[in-house]
C-alpha cells in the first residue's frame, strides 16, 4: 500500500514562485475583474502566491531564508516583468497581498547580482514605472502603499534623481496639501526624502532648477494650511543648511522676495512656525553681503521686527541659551541697519 499522499510537497523554486505570481496577476484581466466570483478566486490565488514569496524571502518558521534564492527571486521578477505587473495591478490587489508585497519590496530592492542591484537596474530601464508610483497618490486606496514603495526606491540615488528631474515631481506640491491627512502626510514624507536623502543629487537639482523650484515652494510656505506651512518651513531649513547646498543658501538669502515671506512667518500665530522662521531669518540678517534692498527692508521695518524678536522665546530647554545669544546678535544687527543713513538714496 502506498502512503505517498502523506509526503510533504516539494518546495517551490524561485522561478516557480515568480511564474505563479505572474500568471495569477495576468489572470486579473478585464473579464475576471467584472465577475465577482471569478475575481475573488483570482485574488485568493494572488494572495497565496505572495504569501509563498514572503515565506521564501523571510523564512516560514521552519526554514531560514536563503540569500541565493532571494537574488534569484529578484532576477526572475525583473526578467519576467513582474515588477511592472505588480505596479499596474496594485489597485486591484487585496489588503493582505499588499501587506506582503510591501514586506517583500524592500528586501527585493536590496538584492544584488554581481555589482548591480537587480530592481534598480530594472527601474533604470523602465523609469516610467516610478511616474506610475508617484501618480498613485491620487488614489487614496493605494496611496500609502505606493508611498512606501517609492521611499524604498528613492534610497537609491539614480532613482531619486529621475523623480526630481521628471515632470511628475511637481505633483508633490499638490499631493502634500490633499484633504486626506494621512495621504498628504505620506506624500510629504516622500517629498522630504527626495530633498534630503542624497546631498549631491539634491544640490545638482536645486542648482539647475533654482527659479522654478523656489517659486513653487513659496506656495507651501504661504499655504493657509498650518501643517503645510510648518513642515515646509522646517524642510526648507533642513536642505538649505546642508553643506553641499551652501551656494543655494547664499543665493536664497539675497532675495528680498523670500525674506519677506520669512518675515511674514515670523508673525505667524504658531510659536513653532515663528521659531523655525527665525532660524532662516537670522541667515538673511547675519549675511555680511546683504544687498541694499535687504538693508532697506530691515531698516524700514526695524521697530516691528525688534518687537517680534524681543517677544520670541523657544521656551525652556537645553537650546534656550544659544537661541537667546543668536537673537541678541540679530537684534543688534537690525538696530545697526536702522541707524544707517542714506540707505534709500
Amino acid at each position: 500500500m502506498s502512503f505517498s499522499f502523506f509526503k510533504p510537497s516539494r518546495p517551490k523554486t524561485p522561478q516557480e514562485i515568480v511564474k505563479a505570481i505572474r500568471d495569477s496577476l495576468l489572470a486579473l484581466d478585464t473579464k475576471t475583474v467584472v465577475e465577482v466570483k471569478a475575481l475573488e478566486k483570482a485574488l485568493e490565488e494572488v494572495e497565496k502566491n505572495f504569501s509563498s514569496l514572503r515565506g521564501m524571502l523571510s523564512g516560514d518558521g521552519e526554514a531560514e531564508p536563503n540569500a541565493d534564492q532571494a537574488v534569484q527571486l529578484a532576477l526572475e521578477f525583473c526578467k519576467e516583468d513582474v515588477v511592472s505587473l505588480v505596479i499596474h495591478k496594485l489597485h486591484i490587489l487585496g489588503w493582505e497581498t499588499r501587506k506582503d508585497l510591501l514586506h517583500c519590496w524592500s528586501i527585493l530592492l536590496k538584492q544584488k547580482a554581481g555589482e548591480a542591484y537587480c530592481f534598480v537596474q530594472y527601474f533604470e530601464e523602465h523609469f516610467e514605472l516610478l511616474d506610475c508610483l508617484v501618480v498613485c497618490y491620487d488614489n487614496k486606496e493605494i496611496a500609502l502603499h505606493c508611498g512606501s514603495m517609492l521611499r524604498e526606491c528613492i534610497k537609491f540615488p539614480t532613482l531619486a534623481k529621475y523623480i526630481l528631474e521628471s515632470a511628475c515631481f511637481e505633483l508633490f506640491f499638490k499631493f502634500v496639501e490633499l484633504p486626506n491627512f494621512d495621504v498628504a502626510s505620506d506624500a510629504f514624507s516622500t517629498f522630504k526624502d527626495l530633498l534630503t536623502k542624497h546631498d549631491t543629487v539634491v544640490s545638482e537639482f536645486l542648482t539647475s532648477h533654482y527659479p522654478e523650484f523656489f517659486e513653487i515652494y513659496e506656495r507651501l510656505l504661504t499655504s493657509s494650511n498650518y501643517v503645510t506651512r510648518r513642515q515646509s518651513l522646517k524642510l526648507l531649513s533642513d536642505f538649505l543648511l546642508e553643506p553641499p547646498n551652501s551656494h543655494i543658501m547664499k543665493k536664497f538669502i539675497l532675495e528680498v522676495r523670500y525674506m519677506k515671506v520669512i518675515m511674514t512667518l515670523l508673525k505667524d500665530s504658531s510659536k513653532n512656525i515663528q521659531i523655525s522662521a527665525f532660524h532662516i531669518f537670522k541667515i538673511f540678517v547675519a549675511n555680511p553681503n546683504k544687498p541694499q534692498e535687504v538693508k532697506i527692508i530691515l531698516a524700514r521695518n526695524h521697530e516691528k521686527l525688534l518687537e517680534l524678536l524681543h517677544n520670541l522665546s523657544p521656551g525652556k530647554g537645553s537650546e534656550d541659551d544659544q537661541f537667546e545669544e543668536e537673537k541678541e546678535l540679530i537684534i543688534e544687527e537690525i538696530q545697526k541697519m536702522s541707524r544707517l543713513k542714506n540707505l534709500e538714496a
